[in-house]
């Protein structure tokens, strides 16, 4: 008899759709909102000769002891504190869900946001509840927010501060709200925080149902795939019993370790992506066909007022540039996504658009 997936496999993978990536080759990358800059080369021999001393016939260290301490200092952690880490932020997302997977249990976010929390939620079979922000101000609806969590009671609260891919960033006395009144865990999810005006860190400090995510992509390490954990022992001794073992791998234990301790070269980086973000805000606002929205975050969401979406960003990609199409959702009708690069890149952007509208 020939074994087929439909005969093993959960009837609803049938109905989902793997997370998409394009092929970029030879394009202007602005759709992942990675960071342009690389190591300077003085940076980069350093960093290689801290890479000779690791010893890939080795297990990594299983708790990455030494890259805790390294964290701790770079983001002024308290000690008080424990601190978790994932293969990139999925993997934190996805054991949050799976620990929390209980039958019934309800994942609450907003909509637009980060699609993997919604995703993930669905390969594993857990109900979803989306609040959908303000038409147009992407503010969150608390009224409905706090109706919908009395509702459902949700085990798992994601809240994207600041919001991908709005770049909107709540004030914190609302996220406060929330986190008082929900009957679960509240994850925020700060992965744009090098960008943003302020950080939700001390409600984490304050509140045990509250954890704080993060992720050194945005910042500049996209390729080392490490994210981050943060709040109370209580909960993360818990979730660590289901943290596969070695999952951090001894390159980007060593890679994140050195960098990190070179944290000030990041910090500079993200002043300059800030500075071109509002130059490039600034440039945009000015053109007729276009609206932008104000972001805290690396990527700046603005919408085709005259036209369609998609046609731009077909025309664009004919510019060898590409961009990131989210008119799919309907809060976000003919909106696209434009991650801030280079003054260059930025530049080219610009061009193309002009030439595209």
């Amino acid at each position: 008899m020939k074994i087929l997936p439909e005969n093993l496999l959960r009837a609803e993978l049938a109905e989902m759709q793997a997370y998409h990536v394009p092929d970029t080759s030879g394009l202007i990358k602005l759709d992942a909102m990675e960071n342009p800059y690389a190591f300077p080369d003085s940076l980069r021999e350093k960093w290689l000769e801290e890479l000779k001393s690791v010893e890939l016939n080795r297990y990594p260290n299983p708790h990455a002891i030494e890259l805790k301490k390294t964290f701790q200092q770079a983001f002024s952690l308290s000690p008080k504190l424990e601190l978790m880490f994932g293969n990139g932020s999925d993997e934190l997302i996805q054991l949050l869900i799976l620990a929390t997977a209980k039958p019934g249990a309800t994942v609450l976010t907003v909509t637009p946001s980060f699609s993997m929390y919604k995703l993930i939620a669905e390969y594993i079979g857990v109900n979803v509840v989306e609040v959908p922000l303000q038409q147009d101000t992407f503010a969150l609806q608390l009224d409905l927010l706090v109706a919908e969590i009395q509702k459902h009671q949700p085990a798992l609260i994601f809240l994207a501060c600041p919001n991908n891919p709005t770049g909107t960033l709540w004030p914190k006395n609302e996220i406060e709200n929330i986190v008082k009144i929900a009957t679960g865990l509240v994850v925020i999810d700060e992965a744009y925080s090098p960008f943003a005006a302020y950080s939700m860190k001390s409600l984490v400090e304050q509140y045990s149902n509250a954890l704080l995510m993060r992720t050194i992509s945005k910042m500049g390490l996209a390729g080392l795939r490490l994210g981050w954990l943060y709040g109370s022992a209580q909960w993360l001794s818990e979730l660590d019993k289901m943290r596969l073992p070695y999952n951090i791998n001894a390159l980007t234990q060593a890679s994140a370790n050195f960098a990190l301790q070179n944290i000030a070269l990041f910090d500079e980086q993200a002043k300059q992506i800030c500075q071109q973000r509002e130059t490039l805000f600034s440039t945009l606002e000015t053109m007729e066909n276009v609206q932008p929205f104000p972001s805290q975050a690396n990527f700046i969401l603005f919408k085709v007022l005259n036209g369609s979406a998609n046609d731009v960003y077909g025309k664009l990609l004919e510019h060898k540039i590409i961009i990131k199409n989210v008119s799919n959702n309907k809060l976000l009708e003919n909106c696209l996504r434009v991650t801030i690069g280079t003054q260059d890149e930025n530049k080219a952007f610009v061009n193309a658009l002009t030439n595209s509208l």
